[in-house]
């Protein structure tokens, strides 16, 4: 019932209802919390910190990360770890004090997106991998570097040979459209 309600409030958050859905995977995390389980709650705590993204609250998110990269360190429970890298990537380019013309947040940002390229192949994750090259390339176009980033987007979309019809493959061909 717990990772139900994460999971509708996550939804609510992605259909534009940001207040009512964050409120829902609270009360689904404190439900799954008294529950004593641990597992998966990196993943939960990440769609919760995208949800925060989505509303503005790139503080609440980025605390909520840090929160999960803990609890990653303590548990070792990495399958979700390059997501919460990418995430923390998006938001650091989200914050207010970060302006477009901050190259410490860039930095930052590039750095969150690497290390989640990084452990994405480890896994062979591939997924995860296109979610973080994706986040990686549209900062690099953004900086002028169209070349780099279009050619790295294209290496790791030509790895799939199927599921062309799901959301992120459908960004990343949009993407490289874009970048070409």
């Amino acid at each position: 019932m717990a990772y139900g309600t994460i999971l509708s409030g996550w939804t609510l958050s992605q259909q534009g209802r940001a207040a009512e859905g964050i409120e829902r995977m609270q009360q689904g995390l404190s439900a799954y919390r008294a529950t004593g389980a641990e597992i998966w709650r990196p993943h939960f705590l990440a769609l919760l910190a995208e949800a925060y993204g989505s509303a503005g609250q790139t503080e609440a998110g980025l605390k909520t990360l840090a929160e999960a990269l803990a609890m990653v360190d303590r548990t070792q429970e990495r399958a979700y770890e390059a997501e919460l890298y990418r995430l923390k990537g998006e938001l650091t380019l989200l914050q207010p004090s970060r302006e477009a013309e901050d190259v410490g947040g860039r930095d930052e940002a590039k750095a969150c997106f690497l290390k989640a390229i990084a452990i994405a192949r480890q896994q062979s994750a591939r997924s995860l991998e296109l979610r973080a090259v994706m986040a990686l390339s549209r900062l690099w176009w953004q900086q002028g570097k169209p070349g780099d980033s279009r050619q790295m987007l294209a290496e790791t979309y030509g790895w799939f040979t199927e599921g062309f019809d799901t959301a992120d493959l459908q960004e990343a061909k949009a993407l490289l459209d874009e970048l070409h």
